[in-house]
């Protein structure tokens, strides 16, 4: 596959398996990268989270690694760590989620492979990063939810169990700052020729979804907690029950607030003390919430949200994820694309978040099979085809 994309000439080994890392391969992979995915024999451990399956292949494992290509080496034999050696003599980008000190123990840790290929950018994902006295430890989303502050602000609200966000976003959220901090370091690279590591984890990524929170924690001193979907900072801004459903609406600011208050007929709680700026609301939230639910409940969601459109007030469905997949805004983003896979056959994929007007990401490539393209990278690093077969024969290497 021609590549495509701004990032069209960078070519990235990626040493990481289920999430984060093959996130920040993925972001790469769409830009135009040429990204080379390094499994164990017996794959990515995301091949095994079924189900759900499509003829047999794990979604979850497609859904996270279109658009690479896939070598499976098996790094117990030490001609399977000569052929990683080999790529990443060349390569711009290595990517690994291993657990402190594996590489080194492989020989290609940062110090040793920035003496063969000074150009390098090392990118290590990890669960805490790689100094300070948690270094040691492994990496879960759950944990650095938990650790990170996240799960004391997620939730109904005071006294309800801890919570943690449906999506694994200290995983995803890593994923995407790793490629961001990649990319950056790329184009230093270009400019001066010298590579440099970067490093990042599951519990900063997750720490970065606390901007809010931790701005009250700062100012005040005290730990905010969950506030449903309500907004810590501004009200009315949450979601709230209709007569079919439930709806956002975001009446923060004032100018919408008042627009918000004639949509549903009730210009005379802007002359109530407790509602008339976003102080006193912010103050008063329960009263407000109470209030507002009555009004709203009298009408169906596609009613209010027809009238809201009109006002031009913030407002939106609650929508399940297939409902997601099948809106008009989400297909013409195209955020939902179909790629073809060996084995599956027509596999739908999200699309790239980020347009690009001159240089468009693009998705081309479904998920490899194991092992799908070993033949092929080592043919490009210039090995003898008995030499590849010998090695294949013998497992160190999987095709």
């Amino acid at each position: 596959m021609t590549q495509h994309g701004p990032l069209a000439g960078m070519t990235v080994i990626e040493l990481a398996h289920i999430m984060a890392g093959p996130v920040c391969g993925l972001m790469l992979a769409d830009m135009g990268a040429n990204v080379i995915k390094v499994e164990k024999p017996d794959g990515d451990d995301s091949r095994r989270f079924v189900p759900p399956a499509i003829e047999g292949e794990a979604a979850a494992y497609m859904m996270m690694n279109r658009n690479k290509r896939g070598i499976a080496l098996n790094l117990k034999d030490p001609e399977a760590v000569g052929v990683l050696h080999r790529l990443l003599e060349t390569a711009d980008v290595v990517i690994e989620n291993y657990r402190m000190g594996t590489m080194e123990r492989l020989g290609l840790g940062y110090e040793s492979l920035r003496q063969i290929n000074p150009r390098l950018i090392y990118c290590e994902i990890s669960g805490f990063g790689r100094t300070g006295p948690y270094a040691a430890r492994g990496g879960f989303d759950l944990i650095a939810q938990g650790m990170s502050g996240l799960m004391s602000i997620t939730g109904e609200g005071p006294g309800r169990p801890p919570v943690k966000t449906g999506a694994p976003v200290s995983d995803i959220t890593s994923g995407i700052l790793a490629a961001m901090g990649v990319s950056a370091a790329y184009a230093r690279m270009l400019q001066t020729g010298e590579g440099q590591k970067v490093d990042t984890s599951l519990f900063e990524a997750a720490i970065t979804q606390t901007y809010w929170q931790s701005a009250i924690a700062f100012a005040t001193g005290i730990a905010p907690g969950p506030m449903g979907s309500a907004h810590p900072l501004n009200g009315p801004y949450q979601a709230f029950q209709t007569a079919d459903g439930w709806i956002n609406i975001g009446a923060a600011n004032q100018r919408n607030w008042l627009r918000f208050l004639d949509v549903i007929g009730a210009a005379q709680l802007n002359d109530d003390p407790r509602f008339s700026s976003n102080h006193a609301r912010m103050q008063h939230l329960k009263d407000l919430e109470h209030i507002l639910g009555e009004y709203l409940r009298k009408e169906p969601s596609k009613v209010w949200l027809e009238r809201m459109e009109a006002a031009g007030l913030p407002a939106g469905p609650v929508l399940d994820i297939l409902q997601m997949h099948a809106d008009p805004q989400t297909l013409a983003r195209e955020m939902v694309v179909t790629v073809e896979h060996p084995v599956a056959g027509k596999v739908e994929t999200l699309g790239h978040p980020i347009k690009f007007s001159q240089t468009p990401a693009r998705i081309g490539r479904a998920a490899p099979t194991l092992g799908q393209h070993s033949r092929e990278v080592l043919d490009e690093l210039g090995l003898p085809p008995e030499d590849i077969e010998k090695m294949i024969s013998s497992g160190a290497v999987i095709g």
